[in-house]
């Protein structure tokens, strides 16, 4: 009897080849403006909500163990049954489907009849679409696509329980069904190019799913880029509704060839291209859902820097509300004490805080120096404030090397530290960026106890005059400035120690630097010889050059070797630059000009004889008399002693040599000041320390490793 029903059904075949081969004609046509129309027309939703997502789940449950066991069984293995996930006997998927399954029902007849008289594709493609017409865009993928695996999973059951199973072996006999093994060699191509387009239906379903689902106060359907892709999800629509009707085709054409195998490998071509126009549908959507989700997290990031700086501008009872908001939501607020241990950040609640913001690249120095600040003076009472590290960091390319230097950059500071910088919320980075104007220097914001910034950066001030200046206000910065004057103190704070003792033996102190040997050797050797004719106290103390470490090691070492006079170690280098720097940044920070402000103005000209090669030196006498100059003045000035030396024996030495160097005329001069970004602390005007013409701004970008 096997033989009739055989050629009886082999007929199908040819009527699925047919059905498969309308596909070319189809390609360009579902595109165009008229097909759109078309598309569109069927479209009528009566507001009915379908929550399409557990349907999915099951859907992709019954696909993705069809497809690896169509290998195993091409392959020549035995066909087995997994067992599906829980989610599928769920309630939610039982109360999702109990209203729709009638209307799977409907749409797997449809195919199944369709396909099986050799219906056009395109005829059977919108016949569904108007079946579905109540339903919105992704419900219809959803419940085409649900049709389709109840079809291809019963047709997949009774394939590969046929061996095992007498009811489907009796099954598979009446739908004279190949033996998959068999036939492999012609059935493998079919079945790939099967598993490629359902692959890729899969994938676009999804998206057209998420595209539902993305939160509506953060971004609109009216509004690129989700309006343009709301407008190409009917197209992908129907050409999801499509590659069902063309994978059961295929499906269907292999009822009734169990003893014979006829196919084209056209058929096989057919699928690959739908399954190639399928996936460029997903690419664009994937593509246009990722800008979606763009301008979700730019809204988002938006609404949480304004809430964030709200609450910042806000007075509070105490900080603590504050220092929540630097945290993302979703991470429990546990900070690092300074023993490392795991404490919340209920601790630092009423406490004066400063937030140490920087990246990676803080130094060392920066570390030791304020962790003396910290641990020094602040033991007392009046001196209760806390420190909390927060890095920034760049989360795109962070790695297992940052990773480390995070890690021991945190083992080594002696204050409240974050567990990890991805814990700090991205709102807060950008406040932290565009108002407290961090670029790559480090910071320090100053909040008091009750979570009011005193001051954006209170580093300047530290490196200036200590704890001192504690509580660290940008009031108390600005009265410290107006008791100050231009002063041996000021310039070399505590960083030399035999400084009280030379000033008491009324000696002239020259700090001098520079990076070239020989203009050090002739500098000093020459000076001692003019201090020598003029009977006078000289001390002369190198304090090197900024960012210059190892040069500077080096001649350090060379100057004390040929006892040529003092030099400071590096941390004392690295300080006295910094503290330089510290000076024009709180000036400018203040609003204080070259113009009205000797400080700044005699802070920027050290700095600027710092930016050239050459060397330069200061004298100080116990007075305060002070006179300065570039390396190639003063140490021709020195040279040419013999010119002031009557003079020097009058007016005393400082006075003669300032007149001296005044006497002096360069017309040819090359001056650069050289100070790192600092995000707005830059000052925009900026003299000669040579001649008093504006001096041109560049940009320069420097890496130093030495």
């Amino acid at each position: 009897m096997a033989a009739p029903i055989s050629f009886s059904l082999s007929s199908l075949a040819s009527k699925s080849q047919q059905l498969v081969r309308n596909e070319r004609r189809m390609f360009a046509a579902s595109d165009d403006g008229a097909m759109m129309k078309q598309i569109q027309s069927t479209h009528a939703p009566d507001g009915r909500v379908v929550d399409v997502k557990p349907i999915l789940q099951v859907i992709e449950n019954v696909l993705h163990h069809i497809i690896p066991n169509i290998d195993h069984a091409m392959k020549g293995g035995t066909g087995h049954i997994d067992a599906l996930d829980d989610l599928t006997t769920s309630s939610a998927v039982d109360g999702a489907l109990d209203a729709l399954a009638y209307i799977v029902h409907k749409i797997c007849c449809e195919v199944s009849c369709k396909c099986s008289g050799g219906g056009d594709a395109h005829a059977t493609t919108m016949g569904i679409l108007n079946m579905l017409s109540s339903y919105s865009w992704d419900a219809k993928v959803v419940l085409t696509l649900a049709a389709f695996a109840v079809n291809f999973g019963e047709f997949w059951l009774i394939v590969q329980l046929c061996t095992s199973n007498s009811l489907a072996k009796s099954v598979a006999l009446l739908k004279q069904l190949p033996d998959l093994l068999e036939h492999s060699p012609t059935l493998k191509p079919h079945f790939d190019a099967l598993n490629k387009l359902i692959n890729a239906m899969i994938d676009v379903t999804k998206c057209i799913v998420e595209f539902t689902e993305l939160p509506s106060e953060f971004i609109s359907i009216d509004v690129p880029p989700l309006s343009t892709a709301m407008a190409h999800i009917p197209t992908a629509t129907y050409w999801i509704i499509w590659s069902v009707v063309a994978c059961a085709a295929q499906i269907t054409g292999l009822v009734g060839m169990r003893h014979e195998f006829i196919t084209s490998t056209s058929e096989a071509w057919e699928l690959s291209s739908l399954a190639h126009k399928v996936s460029s549908i997903h690419e664009h959507l994937q593509s246009l859902l990722h800008l979606c989700y763009e301008r979700i997290d730019e809204k988002k990031l938006l609404e949480a820097f304004e809430d964030f700086k709200r609450t910042i501008e806000t007075p509070q009872m105490d900080n603590l509300k504050i220092l929540l908001k630097i945290f993302r939501k979703e991470e429990t607020c546990y900070l690092l004490n300074p023993d490392k241990t795991e404490v919340l950040i209920d601790v630092l609640r009423r406490k004066h805080v400063l937030l140490l913001i920087s990246d990676l690249d803080i130094s060392h120095e920066e570390i030791r120096v304020l962790e003396a600040l910290y641990k020094g003076e602040r033991v007392s009472s009046e001196l209760n404030y806390e420190i909390l590290w927060l890095p920034i960091v760049d989360r795109s390319t962070w790695n297992d090397g940052y990773e480390q230097k995070f890690l021991n950059l945190k083992s080594i500071m002696s204050w409240y530290t974050v567990k990890h910088p991805f814990a700090i919320e991205p709102a807060v980075i950008k406040y932290i960026m565009e108002v407290w104007g961090f670029v790559k220097k480090p910071i320090a914001v100053t909040l008091d106890p009750q979570g009011k910034v005193l001051c954006p950066n209170a580093l300047n001030m530290m490196w200036i005059w200590g704890n001192s200046a504690f509580p660290f206000s940008s009031e108390k910065e600005e009265s410290f400035w107006k008791a100050e004057a231009w002063t041996l103190e000021l310039l070399v704070d505590r960083l030399e120690p035999n400084l009280p003792t030379w000033v008491n033996q009324q000696k002239v102190v020259c700090f001098y630097g520079g990076v070239q040997m020989e203009w050090i050797e002739s500098f000093t050797t020459v000076t001692k010889g003019v201090a020598k004719a003029l009977d006078i106290g000289l001390e002369m103390v190198y304090v090197g050059k900024n960012n210059a470490k190892e040069r500077v090691k080096k001649i350090t070492g060379l100057i004390k070797e040929k006892q040529l006079s003092h030099a400071w170690e590096d941390e004392n280098v690295w300080f006295f630059w910094n503290r330089l720097e510290s000076m024009l940044y709180s000036k400018t920070q203040h609003g204080k000009t070259i113009e009205n402000d000797v400080i700044k103005q005699e802070v920027m000209t050290m700095l600027a004889y710092d930016g050239s090669e050459n060397g330069w030196a200061v004298f100080f006498t116990g007075s305060d008399e002070m006179v300065r100059a570039n390396g190639e003045k003063v140490l021709s000035s020195m040279k040419s002693f013999d010119e002031w030396e009557k003079l020097a024996k009058q007016m005393g030495f400082i006075p003669a040599l300032r007149k001296h160097l005044d006497g002096i005329t360069d017309d040819h001069h090359c001056t650069r000041l050289i100070l790192p970004g600092n995000g707005g602390g830059i000052p925009e005007r900026v003299q000669c320390a040579e001649c008093g013409r504006p001096m041109e701004m560049y940009f320069m970008y420097r890496c130093c490793v030495e």
